[in-house]
């Protein structure tokens, strides 16, 4: 038999402190030293309603403990052990729970029946804190969320345990990543209005732990790329757009760096492939900058549409033509800048003619000047069938590789790129993790993924005569 559990509010101990504090304060007249202790008022009103829901959630979590004498667990027969208290952190604080621990009965690690039927992250937070936790560490750094907490009231995790909780979720996560996001995918509907869809990709630097220049010893055949400490952090996007080139929503991702982005890849493809299994007759436009990793994964993916090269990306690579003609910030030189780019943009054979009108100011430039000017002119004519973008207009298709670029900042420049911020592939992909589901507006049901993989079930294990029943606790 478990114990009755009731709760009798009238006889709660938190319940008559808030009570006698009501009471307290409505004693006293509205005038202005109430007034003016009214922040008081409300600060320790909070405290009060908190130790209330406090002492519920301790009995409420009591409820799950498991009396039994052995009970079974994935498939293993464990003994009771021992009866002991230990804390707990709810998102209104600490609670002190009694419950039972068990040994496998062949020997090992104990387990807490409680804790699995509850789903308490990282042997301590109830999925409520831990949600709180994870949410925030995600937009800010652990010292940040932890004055956050103190300000807020109720729990007050430590920054230790603020990070914990944020790579043991991230850990989880990733272990059951492909399945989990097969899962969101099939929760999803594509919008009737949708017409294109556009996948993008990009990359950022971000700090890395433990990470400096390349050893030209061990690679001499590599370039070193970005700055000593730094590696690549890939973005990728996928968005809906209607027939009007609105756009409806952006799938955004975010991975560590890695060899030829290669989770990443994957990840954008299976969208893509889940996307065009529902809807086959949406034209797909791959948007990217010029990087040839970019269109080494993009001109891979087989679907009707056509590749872009980002418009504001080509802008930059004339002006750089321009300034080399003309000089930096010349008068003649932003003239010239603004016809060509029009031009760019507008017209049929708007490449070609960038192409030849550049080439034709080569002449007179000095042997240093002209091989810029080439370098400057080889990035066009290299770019030029991905750069119809009158016709693209026309066809109400993106131009702009804005949405991944603007993934770049939001998912990883304002959380990775903090001073004095350096990180490990596992603690960074946690963060990037939630911060791909937030902004994919995914959060609440990929947290409901993660805290369903924390219960386990939990059977009690009743010898009658000849028979062994396990039944549900």
């Amino acid at each position: 038999m478990e114990p009755c559990h009731k709760l009798h509010l009238e006889k709660s101990p938190a319940m008559a402190a808030l009570q006698r504090f009501v009471d307290n304060r409505w004693q006293r007249p509205a005038d202005e030293e109430a007034a003016e202790s009214f922040e008081s008022f409300e600060r320790e009103l909070h405290e009060r309603v908190l130790a209330l829901e406090r002492e519920v959630v301790a009995q409420e979590m009591a409820r799950f403990d498991v009396v039994a004498q052995r009970v079974e667990v994935g498939g293993t027969i464990h003994r009771l052990a021992v009866r002991s208290e230990a804390p707990y952190v709810c998102a209104a604080g600490e609670v002190r729970v009694e419950r039972n621990l068990f040994v496998p009965c062949t020997g090992g690690r104990a387990i807490c029946p409680l804790e699995l039927r509850l789903g308490v992250v990282a042997g301590q937070f109830t999925p409520r804190a831990a949600r709180q936790i994870t949410f925030l560490v995600a937009q800010l750094p652990s010292r940040d969320v932890e004055e956050i907490f103190v300000e807020l009231g109720g729990m007050h995790p430590s920054r230790s345990s603020i990070d914990r909780v944020g790579k043991v979720v991230g850990a989880v996560w990733e272990e059951h990543r492909q399945q989990w996001e097969a899962a969101l995918r099939q929760q999803e509907t594509v919008p009737l209005e949708a017409q294109v869809l556009a996948l993008s990709l990009d990359g950022v630097m971000i700090p890395m732990r433990g990470c400096g220049r390349r050893d030209k010893r061990s690679q001499p055949h590599k370039r070193p790329q970005g700055p000593a400490g730094f590696k690549e952090a890939g973005c990728g996007t996928v968005s809906l757009h209607d027939g009007e080139g609105e756009r409806l929503h952006t799938l955004r991702y975010a991975r560590m760096p890695q060899a030829k982005k290669a989770t990443l890849t994957k990840q954008l493809r299976a969208e893509v492939q889940g996307i065009l299994s529902v809807c086959p007759d949406l034209v797909v436009v791959k948007l990217a900058d010029g990087a040839k990793e970019n269109w080494r994964f993009l001109s891979t993916v087989e679907a009707k549409g056509p590749e872009i090269v980002d418009f504001y990306h080509a802008s930059e690579h004339l002006k750089g033509a321009l300034d080399v003609i003309f000089g930096e910030g010349s008068v003649q030189g932003r003239a010239e800048f603004e016809r060509l780019r029009l031009i760019l943009k507008e017209d049929d054979k708007g490449a070609e003619r960038v192409i030849k009108t550049l080439a034709g100011y080569r002449r007179g430039l000095s042997r240093s000047r002209q091989r810029r000017l080439d370098k400057e002119v080889g990035y066009f004519k290299r770019q030029k069938a991905r750069m119809h973008y009158a016709a693209y207009q026309r066809q109400h298709l993106p131009i702009a590789s804005g949405v991944v670029e603007a993934a770049c900042k939001t998912l990883v420049t304002e959380r990775m790129k903090g001073s004095g911020m350096a990180w490990s592939p596992a603690g960074g992909q946690a963060i990037l993790t939630v911060r791909s589901l937030i902004q994919s507006g995914r959060w609440s049901r990929g947290w409901a993924l993660f805290a369903a993989s924390q219960r386990q079930g939990v059977y009690r294990v009743i010898h009658h005569r000849h028979l062994t029943l396990h039944q549900a606790a």
